[in-house]
């Protein structure tokens, strides 16, 4: 089994979520859209890529002039990781208080309850 790579920070969480929009992007691809968000420099988009490939954070394809980078994870997975570190610290592995501190914390719209019924739906049908 192979064990999954660390917890990634803020700014590499950002990274993340815009090569899992875009999909494979070179340092340049993945600057330009941080930057239209919050001035970024391409050197530090770079020095944070590179620290995300020694960690396994992402892939590198280095076939080309330019590399590509690509998540090594999808986004569930690491969004699992992350609720589940949070479950532990803090929660306290109580899955309850963790659901109700984030349905009371931000108005759900009615797509998201929608989505949440059915979950629960679903869980509850594998209990029987």
């Amino acid at each position: 089994m192979t064990k999954d790579p660390p917890r990634p920070t803020p700014s590499e969480l950002e990274i993340l979520s815009v090569l899992w929009e875009t999909g494979p992007a070179t340092v340049r691809e993945v600057q330009q859209a941080l930057d239209a968000k919050r001035p970024t420099g391409y050197t530090t988009v770079l020095k944070l890529l590179q620290i995300m490939t020694e960690k396994g954070l992402v892939r590198r394809d280095e076939k080309e002039r330019a590399h590509r980078y690509t998540p090594k994870l999808p986004r569930e997975r690491t969004e699992q990781q992350i609720v589940g570190d949070l479950l532990d610290r803090a929660f306290g592995g109580s899955s309850s208080r963790l659901v109700m501190q984030a349905l009371s914390s931000r108005k759900a719209s009615p797509e998201e309850l929608d989505r949440i019924r059915l979950l629960l739906d679903e869980i509850e049908g594998r209990k029987r």
